[in-house]
């Protein structure tokens, strides 16, 4: 599986994904500052299998029916790695899952 981590993730949260996962940031592509219509594309377009981000207006900034790949974004108070860690259990699995090219949601836990 081929992740690509938004900017808005920390980058120390890669190393919260199995080795399975092979993981790479925006920033480390070249791809600082690209829109998320021309980010998908990109992604897609080198071999990505899926988007993981903690921009909650991802969802509304987008097409959902025409979207190059699935799109995981995480629900948490912050994005600090500390906030996030506890939810990538649930993004693996949904990540290990069929993926379709629609935006998922992981939310945070109740308190």
């Amino acid at each position: 599986m081929r992740l690509l981590l938004d900017e808005s993730v920390p980058r120390p949260l890669r190393t919260s994904f199995p080795a399975a996962f092979e993981v790479r940031t925006v920033p480390e592509m070249g791809w600082a500052g690209t829109g998320n219509g021309t980010l998908l594309g990109l992604a897609a377009d080198s071999g990505f299998d899926a988007l993981l981000t903690v921009d909650r207006g991802f969802a509304h900034q987008q097409n959902q029916d025409d979207l190059p790949l699935p799109v995981v974004i995480m629900l948490a108070p912050s994005n600090r790695p500390d906030d996030l860690r506890p939810l990538v259990p649930e993004a693996i699995g949904i990540l290990s899952g069929t993926l379709q090219g629609r935006v998922y949601h992981v939310p945070a836990a109740g308190p």
